[in-house]
Order: C-alpha cells, then sequence, then structure tokens
C-alpha cells in the first residue's frame, strides 16, 4: 500500500499518464495559454503552499485572501514565491516582486522590495499598478527599486504534482546559474505544460522547459530578449497582457521572422473583429482561471471555432495581419494530474496580410 500520488513513479519521475507528459507527447501547442495578468504581485513566503497558496500556506489568511481580490479586481495576479530549497521560515522582512507587464512590452517594469509585514501591501496603489505608473507605486512600497528581471518557476505539487516532479529540480538547477533572480512560484496556470515559468516583468509564459533553455533564458533576459529555441509553439505561452487569441498571434509572429527582442511588437485586435465573428476579439476565456479551470487551449467553451484578427506591429515599423481560429483536436487529455481528460484545443494562426 502506498501513498504515493498516482502521476509520480518512484522519487521525482513522472507517470506515462502524468498530465505534462501526455500534451508533451501529443506536442500541443502552448500558444495562447498565458495566465491574463496585467500586473504581478509576488510576495516571498517559505514553508509549505497549499493547493489555494494565497489562503493555505503561514501567510495569514485573511490577508492572502484580501492581497488576492485586490489584485484581481484591478486587473492583475497575487503569488507566493519562495527560494529553490528547503523552505523553512526565516525571520525578518519578506522579499516582494511588483511588476507591470505592459500594454506593449516597452511599458513593462519590475520593482524589487522588501515588506516587514504581509499587510503593509495592502496599502499599495492598485490603480496605479493597473495604469503603470512606477513612481506613484513606487511611493507606496517604500525601499522599493528596479529590478532586472526574473523568473518564476511554478513548483507547487498541491496545485498539480507534474510542478513539483518536474519544477522543483529545474528551479534548483537555476538557481544554481543565478541564484538572485530565480524564485519557485506558487501558480503559474498551465500544469500539463509542466515546467512552467514566467518571466518578469513582461508576464512572457513558457512551456516545457529544460535545464539548458532555462540557462539560455537567464542569460538572454539580462538584455530584454527571448532565446531562439524559446521561439514556437512548444514553448511559447503567450504575454500575460494579451488575450489569449492575441497572444497567439503576436507568438506566431515572433516565430515566424526570429525575433528575439522582448518589448519588439505591439499586438491589438483588428477594429472590425466584433463586426466579422460577433464577439470581441479578447474575450477568449484566459488560461488563469483562479480556482480550477485553464480553458484557453484547454477545456471546451463557448468559443470553439471562434475567429479573431490581429495587428502584429514591430517597432521598426514592419506589421502583419492574422488570423487566430480556436479548433478541437478530437482527443481527449486532462488539464491537471487526477482530473478527468476534457477536449484538447489549439490556436491555428495565419497570416492574411
Amino acid at each position: 500500500m502506498t501513498d504515493r500520488h498516482p502521476a509520480t513513479v518512484g522519487h521525482g519521475t513522472s507517470a506515462s499518464d502524468a498530465c505534462s507528459v501526455l500534451w508533451q507527447q501529443d506536442g500541443t501547442s502552448a500558444y495562447g495559454t498565458a495566465a491574463r495578468a496585467g500586473f504581478f504581485v509576488v510576495l516571498e513566503q517559505p514553508g509549505p503552499w497549499g493547493r489555494k497558496a494565497a489562503e493555505e500556506s503561514h501567510l495569514p489568511r485573511d490577508v492572502g485572501i484580501e492581497l488576492d481580490r485586490l489584485a484581481s479586481a484591478a486587473g492583475g495576479r497575487f503569488m507566493l514565491m519562495r527560494r529553490p530549497g528547503p523552505h523553512v521560515d526565516r525571520p525578518g522582512g519578506q522579499h516582494v516582486l511588483v511588476g507591470h507587464a505592459g500594454g506593449s512590452r516597452a511599458e513593462a517594469w519590475l520593482l524589487e522590495g522588501r515588506v516587514a509585514s504581509p499587510a503593509d501591501l495592502v496599502g499599495l496603489d492598485w490603480a496605479a499598478l493597473a495604469e503603470g505608473r512606477v513612481e506613484a507605486v513606487a511611493a507606496t512600497l517604500p525601499g522599493a527599486g528596479l529590478s532586472p528581471p526574473v523568473l518564476l518557476i511554478c513548483t507547487n505539487g498541491r496545485r498539480d504534482v507534474c510542478c513539483a516532479v518536474r519544477g522543483r529540480p529545474l528551479a534548483a538547477a537555476a538557481a544554481h546559474l543565478d541564484p538572485t533572480r530565480v524564485w519557485e512560484v506558487s501558480h503559474t496556470g498551465g500544469h500539463r505544460f509542466a515546467p512552467t515559468a514566467v518571466l518578469l516583468p513582461w508576464g512572457q509564459a513558457f512551456a516545457r522547459l529544460t535545464e539548458d533553455t532555462t540557462a539560455q533564458l537567464l542569460r538572454s533576459s539580462l538584455t530584454n530578449a527571448i532565446p531562439l529555441d524559446l521561439l514556437g509553439p512548444h514553448h511559447d505561452r503567450g504575454r500575460s497582457a494579451l488575450a489569449p487569441a492575441l497572444q497567439a498571434a503576436e507568438s506566431f509572429v515572433r516565430h515566424l521572422v526570429g525575433e528575439t527582442d522582448l518589448p519588439a511588437f505591439t499586438t491589438e485586435a483588428v477594429p472590425d473583429t466584433e463586426a466579422w465573428t460577433g464577439r470581441r476579439a479578447d474575450s477568449a476565456p484566459a488560461d488563469s482561471a483562479p480556482a480550477d479551470g485553464e480553458s484557453a487551449g484547454g477545456a471546451p467553451t463557448a468559443d470553439d471555432g471562434s475567429v479573431s484578427h490581429a495587428w502584429v506591429r514591430h517597432a521598426d515599423g514592419r506589421e502583419w495581419r492574422v488570423r487566430v481560429v480556436r479548433k478541437a483536436l478530437g482527443r481527449q487529455r486532462p488539464e491537471s494530474c487526477g482530473k478527468a481528460p476534457v477536449e484538447v484545443h489549439e490556436y491555428e494562426v495565419a497570416l492574411t496580410g
């Protein structure tokens, strides 16, 4: 008799039917699956995390619930982070990252500071954070300063065992290379793409990372770039500030032209898309449902067969008009270990002009 999770075999080995193993074997595209967020507030909280980490950790439950509520209400995301390795509580203040993903990548910024108490974050200027006004936000986070890019790797096995089995070893290896810019994080969405990570401040999400691609990413991010090896549907989940269809459009063009510069693109819905399709291009569900759901690219929704059109514009003046269709693939897979299989979807992307 064993209490081992059904998605593991032995110590640190994914079972053949683990969600991320099945999705990787299928080669399902990761385009358009970044969890939606215009900004991020990420608080250091060592110790164990529950499935709903903001409520189930050593963070006072009422504070976690309130910070999660404030972030969600303003269009952002609250998460917990901890250093890779032993998760013991430490005395003293806690690190905090506050970042704005930007309406375009050039507008992104990241602050790093410390708080004496997690409750201090309730006093952040949430409206300014949603609008990307860095000076106003910094005024409510005393002592904070601008930070270089930071990589958050999902390791919360209470949400999905794939994140622990595949994410924790990756986080440990990455932290060995760059201990100040790598954190374990409580939830990035997209367990089926483990190991997953989010690069702040841009909210650029990645799927199926390896030690080699993560090392490349840590180096390239210092110059605001993505490694060539992480372009394309196997790894690029998209940028969090965009709706799923727009994420897919931008990632497609980035791969098409081999653009590694993070601030290169601005992506917008074609103004008459609503007239063509009967729905707004940015109304597709995000991959970031706060409880269980992760719908874009996964479970069936009312968007089956929906069509969106986008302009992807480069800083050098080039532009591409792109058509995005969300299609069912005719197979079922679990989006998370232990869940029932659901219909699998992908975004099909093509140039129209």
